[in-house]
């Protein structure tokens, strides 16, 4: 596996938890769920992996046009990564779409044209997903180092992509997460793509 802090998430393995979830998905203030994941290249992650750091979970979907935005032509998700990776902080993207463990090699490259070094990992039966209530690409999930949920949105304020300085809801929480402090925005509704769950 890397030793690079940051991940980028998209294969299910398997998982175990003992949380107990609302109808939509994991509440601010819950503890993540422990899960075992395999990425697009083949090396096995799980959550309990980054015990004690902050975590970021992203949803993500290659062909989506937000995804290609935010980690393509915007590196909204690079620039996250060049700002936190030396403070210590773990980034990790989940591709639930049914479709995901087809469209590997098309992962890979999107990832490589694109620079993006932190492996993929894939959730094609949709159960992580699910658990977390993930409902768009992007839709981003920050947890403190303790393992509780401090903030779920979008990345920012601008679902359109035309703001000069869109607010990015994600870096606050993280900046909040690094100094023990409760994020200014806790929600946003996200938007995007909708995650593309098997049936």
């Amino acid at each position: 596996m890397s030793g690079r802090t940051f991940f980028t998430v998209a294969v299910l393995c398997g998982f175990a938890s003992t949380a107990v979830f609302a109808a939509d998905g994991l509440e601010i203030g819950q503890k993540a769920p422990d899960f075992k994941l395999t990425s697009s290249e083949g090396s096995e992650i799980s959550f309990s992996d980054f015990k004690g750091k902050v975590v970021v979970l992203q949803w993500t979907n290659h062909t989506c046009p937000f995804i290609k935005r935010h980690e393509g032509t915007q590196h909204t998700v690079q620039k996250l990564v060049e700002k936190f990776e030396s403070k210590g902080v773990a980034f990790v993207a989940v591709d639930s779409s049914y479709f995901c463990e087809e469209k590997k090699d098309g992962i890979n490259a999107f990832r490589k044209e694109n620079g993006l070094k932190h492996p993929t990992l894939l959730d094609a039966s949709g159960k992580i997903g699910k658990m977390f209530g993930a409902k768009t690409t992007p839709h981003v999930f920050v947890f403190g180092k303790d393992g509780k949920l401090i903030y779920k949105g979008g990345f920012d304020n601008d679902r359109r992509g035309d703001k000069e300085n869109a607010r990015n809801y994600v870096a606050e929480a993280i900046s909040a997460a690094l100094n023990g402090s409760t994020p200014p925005v806790e929600q946003a509704k996200p938007y995007g793509c909708g995650v593309k769950y098997a049936k």
